[in-house]
Formats: structure tokens, C-alpha cells, sequence
């Protein structure tokens, strides 16, 4: 026996957080009865569940993929402007994946995708401080008292980002290279960090996740992760 949103999770409908979601918003029925309220419990071998008709069952075989996404791309299953989503490049993967967590419309960089909802909701949730890195192409030269203050935490949305991983790799007269490291999951959260010191972003690529690094993986490519990364994705 076991509680619903973790049978969702591991059969890969989608995190353990969002399952809830999908549960009170009345997309899951067990046994033919829809069901509203968190704390049901169901049999693996016995109850049949199903989201909006559709009969799920945790799959033993788990998938770990990284994607260097492309700008241009939407990190959603379909998008009501008709925008290219993620998840036309994995139409015809033999198992659904789920993104773990977005990158922006006008970003590039390493996505992580999976059919293992209870790794993704360890990764995504905040109390487990994952870190993601990005380099940053910043508009005009970035001082060192302003590094300072990204490192520090800046004001963002009326609320103090926490301490942030920033090194200097290049300063030029026009723009700056940074590598910044951050652990939350704020909505353009560095972006908003550069506007709040005086700069905007011109170029951003995330070339990490937690123990996981993009590398020289094509732009538009993809790569199953090996057992020893999945390994440490696991060990966080």
C-alpha cells in the first residue's frame, strides 16, 4: 500500500507536489471513483488508477536523460501560443518524460528529463538547496562591488535572494562573462539578479545541475545520463 501522489510520482505522471495538485483538482479516480482528498491509499497490485481516463502504473524501468535545450523552446508538454515545447523532440520516446524544473523561453542549456517523479520532486524541492549554473553574458562591465552584491544577495520581487556563486570570467568594455551558481527556483531569478544591480542579460546558458554538466553536448541533442551520474543526482 502506498499513498496515492507517490504512485503517481513513480509511475511518472509528474513530481509529488504537482501529483496533489492533479489529485485535488479532481484528474484521478481509483477503482472508476474520483478522488478529491490527499491520503488515500491504493494496493499496486490490486487498485487501478487512472488520470483523466488514462491507466497509470509505476514503471520499473526509469529513464535519465540530458537535452541541451535551444532557445525558442517552451519547457511545457504543448503551448497555447504554438510555440515549440521541450517535449516535440521526445513525441516518440518509448516512455513519457517530465521535465525536471523550466528554463526560460530565451534560455539555452542543460535540461534534465525523466520518468522518475520521486527523484524529481528531491530535486525541485527547495529544502534540498540543488544548485543549478549558468553563464551569463551581461550588458556593459559588471564592477566587483557589484559581484559583491550578487554573491551577498540582491532584492528581487521584494525578497532577498540567498547567497549565490559568482565568478568573474571575463570583462570587456561592452559586456561581462560571469558563472553563477544558485539553489533557488525563482521565477527569472538571474535575470532579475543582474537587473537589480544595473545590467541586463544578453546571452544565459545553464551548463550545470546540481553534479550534472552540459559539456560539449550538441545544441539541440540529447544524452542518457550514466548510472554514475544518476548516482549522484540520487546522493543529493
Amino acid at each position: 500500500m502506498m499513498r496515492l501522489q507517490k504512485y503517481l510520482a513513480l509511475s511518472g505522471v509528474a513530481s509529488r507536489r504537482n501529483s496533489e495538485k492533479l489529485i485535488s483538482e479532481g484528474h484521478v479516480a481509483v477503482n472508476g471513483k474520483k478522488v478529491t482528498e490527499m491520503g488515500v491509499q491504493v494496493d499496486e497490485m490490486h487498485d487501478r488508477v487512472t488520470v483523466d481516463g488514462r491507466t497509470v502504473h509505476p514503471e520499473t524501468e526509469k529513464h535519465y536523460l540530458a537535452y541541451h535545450k535551444p532557445i525558442g523552446e517552451v519547457t511545457t508538454s504543448s503551448d497555447p501560443e504554438g510555440r515549440d515545447t521541450v517535449m516535440d523532440k521526445f513525441r516518440d520516446y518509448p516512455v513519457r518524460l517530465y521535465p525536471v524544473g523550466r528554463l526560460d523561453y530565451d534560455s539555452e542549456g542543460l535540461l534534465l528529463l525523466t520518468n522518475d517523479g520521486e527523484l524529481m520532486n528531491h530535486l525541485l524541492h527547495p529544502s534540498h538547496e540543488v544548485s543549478k549554473t549558468y553563464l551569463v553574458k551581461a550588458s556593459n562591465q559588471v564592477t566587483d562591488e557589484e559581484i559583491a552584491r550578487l554573491r551577498a544577495g540582491v532584492m528581487i520581487d521584494q525578497k532577498l535572494t540567498s547567497p549565490a556563486s559568482v565568478r568573474l570570467i571575463r570583462r570587456e568594455t561592452f559586456d561581462t562573462v560571469l558563472l553563477i551558481s544558485i539553489h533557488e527556483g525563482r521565477n527569472r531569478q538571474v535575470r532579475k539578479m543582474l537587473e537589480a544591480v544595473g545590467h541586463q542579460v544578453v546571452h544565459l546558458k545553464r551548463v550545470g545541475f546540481g553534479p550534472i554538466e552540459l559539456k560539449d553536448l550538441p545544441l539541440g541533442q540529447w544524452r542518457r545520463l550514466t548510472e554514475a551520474e544518476v548516482n549522484r543526482l540520487k546522493a543529493l
